[in-house]
């Protein structure tokens, strides 16, 4: 277990805890050596975590430290940041600031101690960044996707054909290109999927497709099983 670990863990047991806790104790816990216990004791109590008591008679944590009622793991929160980080790489720029949100809110609510330690953390994502589409806005498809309302779109295939669809937005994938809008096309009759990058105009309609979202994702996804290799 690495120290960044052990210090969330150190503080969680005498949080719990209804009596002093000796180093030994901790230590068979935490599957290390007493030893390593009293280093971060020492290292948690340089950083004014009020922990109390000594060797031989235990330690507790003094009222008025706790950890917030959410808490993640080092590991948890190392995911979340590095999914946040990945998240900066698609084209959403909406989601791109609610991604720098979520980093300020989890690094407010980490401990001090804690917050030391994930300063020593290196955790990037690298690679291309999908340039954000022109055509198109991909917060609106998202709120229509959630409201189950309709867009229009003018929209330009692969050959460079123009058409203007009304669509019942029901997903958006991701890629590391592009985004792709999957609809059902009112034009075609079908499940279409629509790049961002391909789309001229969008804008919402004052029409609506309540309750039919769940029962088109489903055909969406009956789909896959169809075609092999469609996922």
């Amino acid at each position: 277990m690495r120290k960044a670990s052990r210090l969330f863990e150190i503080i969680q047991i005498l949080r719990l805890a209804r009596k002093p806790v000796t180093a030994a104790e901790m230590a068979e816990t935490l599957e290390v050596t007493p030893r390593s216990i009293y280093r971060d004791i020492a290292a948690l109590q340089a950083m004014r975590v009020p922990i109390e008591g000594g060797r031989g008679i235990g330690y507790i944590l003094r009222p008025g430290f706790d950890l917030p009622p959410l808490m993640f793991s080092i590991e948890e929160t190392e995911a979340i940041v590095l999914a946040l980080a990945l998240l900066a790489r698609i084209g959403d720029e909406e989601l791109k600031a609610a991604a720098g949100r979520v980093n300020q809110k989890i690094t407010g609510a980490v401990p001090e101690p804690l917050r030391l330690a994930f300063r020593n953390q290196a955790l990037h994502a690298w690679g291309t960044v999908a340039p954000s589409p022109t055509g198109i806005d991909l917060a609106l498809v998202r709120r229509a996707i959630r409201d189950e309302r309709k867009l229009g779109v003018d929209y330009r295939d692969e050959l460079g054909r123009a058409t203007e669809r009304t669509i019942r937005p029901i997903a958006l994938i991701y890629y590391s290109e592009t985004a792709n809008i999957v609809a059902w096309c009112e034009l075609r009759q079908a499940i279409r999927n629509f790049r961002a990058d391909r789309v001229e105009h969008c804008e919402a309609t004052d029409d609506f497709f309540p309750g039919e979202g769940e029962g088109l994702r489903d055909l969406w996804i009956s789909g896959w099983r169809t075609r092999p290799g469609a996922a």
